[in-house]
């Protein structure tokens, strides 16, 4: 396995009218240190000036978003004080919309899950009334956390694809029929109160891995979402690429099997007509292991026949055994052409469908992604679960709002008139 290197720090600047974008440097420099960092460290790494270090660090602690925890340093000299985050001192809301179940979670600072839920989405065509449930579940998730509203950031939506980033608008996603044009962000500012972001669950699952991933967050890397649909987010050099119009990692329509079945864009064999649990599903019901008496083409019933089709293969069915198996050699095939035009260091899967077929595309994919890799001789490519968990899109919504509000970004560097 390769050694994860840890993610390079951001560098500050010295220049006037810098503040915000320092704060966020020396934030983002804490935040990625497991352990903390003193003073003087911080000084070393984001390359500002002590002073400068010691008026922002002081700002910090005065917004209760960082704490002083303990000193350290056995050698000569002042001990150091070492800084870390405070957990309490900011929350974000995170939901994902699946079109089989909602998720959501309240996270803290530090990206832990202080309170969660989930309830399975709601049927038929009628965005409003799923909007309005959605609202109701998070005005109660907050009473349940004890969070104090005012230490809430705001609230982060994680939605099928395609979106309008810019406006926040869900663009008729493929697998939730009625949704389209549907302006999320708009709606659930208006239903709950707080500032709300939506993004891509693709997008979200991969900034879910960046801030609360661990070592598996680190780098480049594609994160492959398995989901009622599968996509993938990508991150370059530890920052998350979302595209010109926050898109990027649509893969449906990659051919993977090309005597495949037919795919609504007219091509055969993509891995959204050869590969989703939708498919799979269909694939075991044609074979007369699962009954074929659905009442509908439902998120949340496809779902429940793709878990009885695992609960097969792990019961050593190998009609089911080799229905998986397929899945994972055509998704392997998508994953060679993402990474090999990316050249990234690591694939992570998650998602809501993932821990029902971990254990085989874990045993089938580093092998057949190695074989394939443009680069093997140079590197490998790691193939790993997500460090977040089974919420990671939620997760992920939710640090959406952190991210937004504490990450460097270029844009905090341009200079007041």
């Amino acid at each position: 396995m390769s050694e994860i290197r840890q993610p390079s720090p951001r560098r500050g600047t010295n220049l006037p009218r810098m503040g915000d974008f320092n704060l966020t440097v020396i934030l983002d420099a804490i935040r990625r240190s497991s352990g903390g960092l003193s003073r003087v460290e911080l000084a070393q790494i984001v390359g500002l000036s002590p002073q400068t270090i010691s008026n922002i660090s002081r700002r910090l602690l005065d917004q209760h978003l960082i704490v002083e925890a303990g000193k350290e340093g056995s050698g000569p000299g002042k001990p150091r004080t070492i800084l870390r985050l405070n957990p309490s001192g900011m929350y974000a809301i995170g939901v994902h919309l699946d079109p089989a179940v909602t998720t959501f979670v309240v996270l803290d600072l530090v990206g832990a899950v202080v309170q969660h839920s989930r309830i399975k989405t709601p049927g038929g065509n009628d965005p409003a009334a799923v909007i309005s449930t959605i609202a109701a579940e998070i005005e109660q998730l907050v009473t349940d956390s004890g969070v104090d509203t005012a230490k809430i950031a705001g609230l982060g939506v994680a939605a099928p694809g395609p979106i309008d980033l810019d406006n926040g608008t869900v663009v008729d996603p493929p697998l939730l029929p009625g949704w389209d044009r549907v302006e999320l962000r708009n709606a659930l500012t208006e239903a709950t109160g707080f500032s709300v972001l939506v993004d891509k669950d693709v997008t979200s699952a991969a900034v879910a891995e960046t801030w609360a991933g661990g070592p598996s967050g680190a780098g480049s890397f594609i994160f492959m979402y398995m989901g009622t649909g599968i996509g993938c987010g990508i991150v370059l050099n530890d920052e998350v690429v979302r595209g010109t119009s926050g898109n990027a990692g649509e893969i449906g329509h990659i051919v993977v099997d090309p005597g495949g079945p037919l795919c609504d864009c007219g091509l055969h064999g993509c891995v959204k007509s050869s590969a989703i649990p939708q498919v799979l599903v269909a694939e075991a019901e044609a074979a007369g292991i699962l009954d074929g008496s659905r009442p509908d083409n439902s998120g949340a019933v496809v779902q429940q026949s793709f878990s009885r089709l695992c609960d097969l293969a792990d019961e050593g069915n190998e009609q089911a055994l080799a229905i998986i198996d397929k899945s994972a050699v055509l998704v392997a095939r998508a994953v060679s052409v993402v990474t090999n035009t990316l050249d990234v260091e690591r694939v992570v899967f998650g998602g809501p469908y993932w821990s029902r077929l971990s254990e085989r595309y874990l045993e089938k994919i580093p092998a057949l992604l190695d074989a394939n890799s443009a680069a093997r001789l140079i590197h490998t490519i790691e193939v790993v679960g997500t460090g977040v968990g089974e919420d990671v899109g939620a997760v992920g919504a939710a640090c959406l709002v952190l991210e937004h509000t504490l990450a460097p970004r270029a844009q905090r560097l341009l200079l007041e008139s």
